[in-house]
């Protein structure tokens, strides 16, 4: 019957076009709701090792999960409160004189503006970017409502996720269920492996870059490298908008304070790319730097900042699922030329 479905699809044309882009408008219509339940499998991804490993322990599992859970929340609590306030100050003093920084640099380089014209510019563009990224975030999480919903379906896909994956795989025919398994297996495990390498990654890179700002005596150098971290998930672009502001800080000292900065930051992402990736990233696959930045420009234009950073693990893992059907093609008979 399903043959014949795609079969009826193929030949008529019309049809075809019309089905796929009723699809992807209902796609478009749900964008909220699918990027929900992608952030909360990437969450089950991550989690799950830690899970298996207090069940092999013999804690049933429903307290398993939830000693993950809580260990996960706790950390982040921890870091928020030990972070939030002195950064909140931090900020709310850097985007006050971010204006004059850039007046300062203005003068260096002899460029003829007037600042009275510049300034409101300056500020404009700063709170605009304060009010975006308030938008992005309420966007993003759609409020308290919408984080919990998105851990709360975490936590009940984490819990029965053995259940799923079979009742999942169920879905093809039978020939194809275990090879279904797999990818689910390998994508789950691909999925884990990013955002927890992320995770270390931000932290490494941004506890590297405060240490380093801190001994050349910037100011603001726990925004600068929270920062950094943060932008650490973006690979390729993020590094570079991360550096940006610290130059300018540190330009606003001086000229070889800023190079010596720039050169910071560039022995930090050589560092990354050839010590930390390696052996922090080692079961995420590498993806093309081109791919990643059409990903990240796709992702961006789709669905804003969140489709910037989420457009690296779902890349991978259409890529991973492209890769697991090469072997029909060594299953498929092969034909030969008769003479």
């Amino acid at each position: 019957m399903r043959r014949k479905v795609i079969d009826y699809l193929y030949k008529n044309q019309l049809l075809t076009a019309l089905f796929i882009l009723t699809t992807a408008w209902i796609l478009l219509q749900l964008k909220d709701v699918l990027v929900a339940l992608f952030i909360s499998y990437i969450l089950v991804a991550a989690l799950a090792p830690i899970a298996d490993f207090l069940e092999k322990k013999s804690i049933p599992k429903t307290i398993a999960v939830l000693i993950a859970y809580l260990t996960a929340l706790l950390g982040i609590a921890l870091i928020l409160l030990s972070l939030l306030p002195f950064l909140i100050t931090q900020i709310t003093t850097l985007f006050q004189q971010f204006p004059s920084y850039i007046n300062n640099e203005i003068n260096i380089f002899g460029i003829n503006i007037d600042s009275s014209k510049i300034n409101p510019i300056i500020t404009s563009e700063l709170e605009s970017i304060g009010r975006s990224s308030l938008s992005i975030t309420s966007r993003f999480f759609g409020g308290v409502f919408s984080t919990i919903a998105i851990i709360a379906i975490s936590f009940y896909l984490l819990l029965g996720r053995e259940k799923i994956k079979k009742s999942f795989a169920s879905l093809f025919p039978q020939k194809s269920q275990a090879k279904a398994l797999q990818i689910i297996e390998q994508s789950e495990d691909k999925l884990g492996s990013w955002l927890r390498g992320q995770i270390i990654l931000s932290f490494a890179v941004g506890a590297i870059t405060w240490l380093i700002l801190t001994i050349l005596g910037i100011e603001f150098a726990l925004p600068l490298a929270v920062l950094a971290g943060l932008l650490e998930i973006i690979p390729t672009i993020g590094p570079i908008i991360a550096a940006i502001p610290a130059v300018i800080v540190a330009l606003n000292i001086s000229v070889p304070l800023a190079a010596v900065v720039t050169g910071s930051y560039i022995l930090i992402q050589l560092t990354e790319n050839n010590v930390l990736v390696p052996r922090i990233m080692q079961k995420a696959v590498g993806l093309n730097p081109i791919v990643i930045i059409i990903g990240i420009i796709v992702g961006g234009k789709t669905l804003g900042i969140i489709g910037a950073l989420l457009s690296i693990p779902f890349i991978s893992l259409i890529f991973l699922i492209a890769k697991s059907f090469d072997w029909d093609k060594n299953d498929s008979p092969q034909t030969t030329d008769k003479s």
